[in-house]
């Protein structure tokens, strides 16, 4: 599709690019698609938009914006050479730019060129480039805001308005011959300012302050301050228009001066090519791997510690949503973490679909009915789940204590924690440590640099959390990487490489034999401790954490029995004897004495007290017991009273007495209405099947190669049925209509002229009105003609279609080719 004459408009280049060229700039762009434009002057006119443009120049890396601010002040149009010289210089500045980066400029400038007119940024063949007109106002210099080279206006802008006397007296002053003509004036100052020769002896006269002040705004920003008297430097600058007014107290160093003092350069410091992301540290990737598995472990044991901890229903949510700063304080002490740690765990339960909010009036959180189902799978692929949820989260726990634009507290699993940039960011982040080599730990500064370099605008951009939210945000990724076991001592392991490149099943492959077996027994020791030298099967822990309280975790986790713990596994059903017999079936080593002496103690004294409703009552054989609790001064708020010599009533509900009397000492038992004892057991409370949150995208997802051929297809359909031209009727013949209007022709005509096309096999011009009254124009070949409709190919929709005879407003032939 190329064509011999250079194209005059963006719409006419994008015409003459090829379908995969077309389908290159909707899959960079994919906001252009949003609806699909219905020919290729809306979709050029679409790419011209301020809000699509800056969202183009966001996505672009340093070296092509580089090249975009570079064209924004050159002329337009500029030549390639231009170009290439805005970015090396002219080689006249004393040996400051290094010949090496004048080669990488070289080298790297065709393709930021290409990277350019891919995206629609540039247009136009070398001789001729252009930068869109939304961008070049972007990127220009203006007051308001100033350019990203530093540079300021042209000398014609900047006197644009200046009275033809005030021009002449900067012409005198600087060696001119002076005009009386502005235009010539302002070429004849251009001029000066554009010959190395004449403006170096110019600025060989000036004094050694004005060459000071020209240093101070050389490189940006170009404009400053004056006084209504200004000091005798400034004032030689001024009369010789190398500094411009702009206000009655503002100047400003024309363009061309500064590229002179520049030696032409239109940046200080090119970048063409992107940072070395260098290598902190070597490791071992065998002991790599094995870190990581260790914490990846160790994330599934806190995941599943801190849904135990909410087992029978979590804290309650705050009023504007989330967890308050006292839940996440209690939370942290739980996991014995820090606070930011503690908020990352919660947020990654809340992403992985394994907490949620119960719903009820009194609302909570709780595990979710998918957490039973986690909880069933083999440890690796409860790993692979939660890191599968981790890397499109767009929730930051590294917000968790700050303040949002308004100054409002930002809280864990509070509603304004998205940031849509954040799943970007950690998946780029994870392909930099993928491009080392296996074992190798980056340095967090240059793997910073190389972001800012991919996206500058993005990187420098202040955020309401502070400046540089991108670079923060790779640093989160850096410590939640490393919790989640996705990093072992600061390098990517094999089993994430696996994850990133090849799925869950090649991940948990490679993960599986690095993860410790879990154990079957544990070690009783005689001062009513237990030592578990390693994981413990599920229902073996589970029961030990009912019958002790865990002392300490580690590499080995040591429980304690106390009397408090022996009586909960009591309260849970369990007998003297089958604590016994558990212990003995699961400890390597003999069960203490001590330890059987303390569970059947308390075992005799369970449930020796029996608490009612009486509002509440306790019955006891023992009438010295219950005398004992009457003379107990801390039993006065129960406001207990003998009703008969084994019972007493109090005013308390059953469970604040139940309380009550385990603070004071005693293991009483609730009793039911029959006065059989009641056995309380843990509830799991369950939110509904809930899905995991929606990570809040970034802009339109890319689209698919389907979807890219289809709307590549639908585009050239319409610019065909857009751009056709059209055979204009005989004068004075019906049906004569204005150029871009619905033709309109009578039934008669309109039904000879469809039939001799679809005799002919030619394609016609009609104006069509749907059922739902919208008038459109289209381009179709008729292929059959029967029953008041007409069977069309319609090369705008790309399809065969039926159109009804009496809904066509008019019919045009299409003008013949040359």
């Amino acid at each position: 599709m190329g064509t011999t004459t250079p194209p005059r408009t963006l719409a006419e280049a994008l015409r003459a690019r090829g379908d995969e060229s077309l389908a290159g700039l909707l899959r960079a762009r994919p906001d252009l698609l949003n609806p699909v434009p219905n020919d290729i002057t809306q979709l050029a006119t679409r790419a011209g938009t301020r809000a699509s443009v800056v969202r183009a120049l966001e996505h672009l890396d340093k070296f092509a914006l580089q090249t975009a601010e570079a064209l924004a002040v050159a002329p337009d149009p500029a030549p390639y050479d231009t170009l290439l010289s805005l970015l090396t210089g002219d080689g006249l500045d004393d040996g400051e730019q290094r010949d090496d980066v004048g080669a990488a400029v070289t080298a790297a400038l065709p393709g930021a060129l290409a990277t350019l007119r891919e995206q629609a940024l540039v247009w136009g063949e070398d001789e001729r480039l252009r930068l869109v007109r939304t961008a070049r106002e972007l990127l220009a210099p203006s007051p308001q805001h100033p350019s990203p080279t530093g540079l300021g206006p042209t000398v014609a802008e900047a006197t644009a308005g200046m009275s033809p006397g005030r021009l002449q007296e900067i012409l005198v002053a600087s060696g001119l011959p002076a005009t009386h003509d502005p235009v010539s004036a302002v070429a004849a100052l251009s001029s000066l300012f554009t010959d190395r020769t004449r403006m170096a002896e110019l600025l060989d006269t000036a004094p050694v302050e004005a060459l000071s002040v020209l240093d101070r705004l050389v490189w940006g920003p170009p404009y400053g301050e004056v006084t209504p008297n200004p000091t005798p430097p400034v004032k030689w600058l001024r009369d010789r228009g190398l500094l411009l007014p702009v206000s009655t107290r503002t100047v400003v160093l024309p363009r061309e001066a500064a590229l002179h003092l520049r030696a032409g350069r239109a940046h200080r410091v090119p970048e063409p090519v992107p940072p070395v992301v260098a290598a902190a540290a070597e490791r071992d990737p065998q002991a790599v791997d094995r870190a990581a598995a260790g914490q990846a472990f160790t994330a599934l044991s806190t995941v599943e510690e801190l849904l135990k901890l909410w087992n029978g229903g979590g804290p309650a949510i705050l009023r504007a949503g989330g967890l308050s700063v006292r839940e996440l304080k209690r939370v942290a002490a739980a996991l014995e973490v820090t606070e930011p740690i503690a908020a990352f765990w919660v947020e990654l339960a809340y992403a992985a679909g394994l907490l949620a909010s119960d719903g009820e009036s009194d609302e909570r959180y709780a595990p979710t009915p998918a957490y039973d189902e986690w909880l069933d799978l083999p440890a690796q692929d409860r790993w692979t789940h939660l890191a599968t949820a981790w890397l499109p989260a767009t929730r930051v726990p590294g917000l968790v204590g700050g303040q949002d634009a308004k100054g409002r507290a930002l809280s864990a699993l509070g509603p304004e924690l998205d940031r849509s940039a954040s799943p970007d960011v950690r998946r780029r982040v994870l392909s930099l440590f993928a491009e080392l080599p296996p074992g190798t730990a980056p340095d967090p500064e240059t793997l910073l640099r190389r972001l800012r370099w991919e996206r500058p605008l993005r990187g420098s951009a202040p955020s309401a959390e502070g400046t540089d939210l991108r670079s923060r945000l790779a640093l989160w990724t850096l410590n939640e990487a490393e919790l989640l076991g996705i990093t072992g001592r600061g390098a990517l392991s094999a089993q994430a490489r696996a994850l990133l490149n090849e799925g869950e099943e090649a991940a948990a492959a490679l993960l599986a034999p690095l993860l410790p077996e879990p154990l079957d027994h544990v070690l009783l020791q005689a001062d009513l401790t237990a030592v578990a030298p390693g994981p413990l099967e599920r229902p073996l822990a589970e029961t030990l954490s009912v019958l002790a309280d865990v002392e300490s975790k580690g590499g080995a986790t040591v429980y304690r029995f106390t009397p408090g713990s022996v009586r909960r596994a009591l309260d849970a059903g369990q007998a003297a004897a089958d604590l016994h017999a558990f212990l003995a079936a699961h400890s390597r080593t003999p069960v203490p004495q001590p330890l059987s002496y303390l569970i059947d103690d308390v075992a005799r004294r369970h449930g020796h007290l029996r608490i009612g409703a009486a509002s509440a009552y306790v019955r006891c054989d023992d009438e010295a017991v219950l005398n004992e609790i009457l003379a107990d001064r801390r039993s006065t708020g129960l406001r207990l009273r003998r009703l008969a010599p084994t019972v007493l009533a109090s005013q308390a509900d059953p469970g604040s007495l139940l309380e009550a009397l385990r603070e004071m000492g005693y293991a009483p038992a609730a009793e039911s209405a029959e006065g059989d004892v009641l056995i309380t057991r843990a509830g799991a409370r369950r939110t509904p099947p809930r899905t995991p949150p929606t990570p809040v995208p970034e802009g339109p997802p890319t689209p698919d190669e389907t979807l890219l051929g289809a709307a590549v297809r639908a585009i050239r359909a319409g610019d065909t049925a857009a751009t056709v031209v059209r055979k204009e009727p005989a004068e004075g013949a019906t049906g004569a209509h204005a150029s871009g209007s619905l033709p309109r022709t009578t039934s008669a005509e309109t039904l000879a002229t469809v039939q001799a096309a679809a005799m002919t096999g030619t394609a016609v011009w009609i104006g069509y009105v749907n059922a739902e009254g919208a008038a459109s124009q289209r381009v179709i070949a008729p292929v059959r003609v029967e029953g008041g409709f007409v069977t069309a190919y319609d090369h705008t929709a790309d399809e065969v279609r039926t159109f009804a005879l009496h809904r066509i407003t008019g019919v045009a032939e299409l003008a013949e080719d040359g």
